[in-house]
């Protein structure tokens, strides 16, 4: 499967294995740099014996489509001298 075409929940399960869907929890949503971009937080709680513990994970959506679990790069301004040199 193409990076571009997995869905989140692919990602989610790459990253976790098969969770128990009562243990997953979308915490949030947002949108970062005027919309451009969206962020998920997923919260996980996994019970190790008598003890259980939760943590969250972040998934960011690139301009490619794709989910991964690190922010996209900022666009970032840039000239050109190819123009200037002819």
């Amino acid at each position: 499967m193409v990076a571009s075409e997995q869905s989140l929940r692919v990602l989610v399960e790459k990253w976790l294995g098969a969770v128990v869907a009562g243990h997953l929890h979308v915490h949030s949503i947002h949108r970062i740099r005027a919309g451009r971009h969206r962020c998920v937080c997923i919260e996980v709680e996994r019970a190790f014996g008598s003890a259980s513990s939760a943590f969250t994970l972040f998934f960011f959506r690139h301009n490619d489509g794709a989910w991964h679990v690190y922010p996209a790069e900022a666009v970032r301004p840039a000239m050109g001298l190819v123009r200037l040199a002819a």
